[in-house]
C-alpha cells in the first residue's frame, strides 16, 4: 500500500480547480460520466475522484480524462520552456560571456 501523501495547499487548490474544470468541460459536452470514464479507460468512481481534484489519482488518469475530452494538448504546455520564464532567465544567466574556439593541438596562434 502506498505511503499517505499530503501535498501542500497550493497543490490541492490547483487539482481542485483542474477537477472542477474537467467536470465543467464534460458537462458542456453533455457527456455522461460513464461515457468519459470508458473513453479514459477508467472507472466512473475514479472519474468522480478526478472531478473532485483528488491528489491520490495518478497524473496518467488525469491525462486520460483530458484526452477523452479532447483537452490533452494543454497538458503538454504546462512545463514547456516557452512558458517557463524563470527557467529561461536562469539558463540565460548561465551562458558564458565569451566563447572561444578550441584550436587543434600544435597549430600556431593567430596574432
Amino acid at each position: 500500500m502506498p505511503t499517505p501523501h499530503n501535498p501542500p495547499a497550493a497543490v490541492r487548490r490547483a487539482l481542485r480547480k483542474l477537477g472542477a474544470d474537467i467536470h465543467d468541460a464534460r458537462r458542456r459536452r453533455r457527456l455522461p460520466m460513464a461515457v468519459v470514464a470508458e473513453r479514459a479507460f477508467t472507472s466512473r468512481s475514479t472519474l468522480q475522484r478526478v472531478e473532485a481534484g483528488d491528489t491520490n489519482v495518478s497524473i496518467g488518469i488525469y491525462a486520460g480524462v483530458l484526452q477523452a475530452l479532447g483537452l490533452l494538448d494543454g497538458l503538454s504546455e504546462v512545463a514547456d520552456i516557452g512558458n517557463d520564464s524563470v527557467g529561461q532567465a536562469l539558463a540565460s544567466a548561465d551562458l558564458p560571456k565569451r566563447v572561444h574556439l578550441k584550436r587543434p593541438k600544435g597549430s600556431p596562434r593567430d596574432g
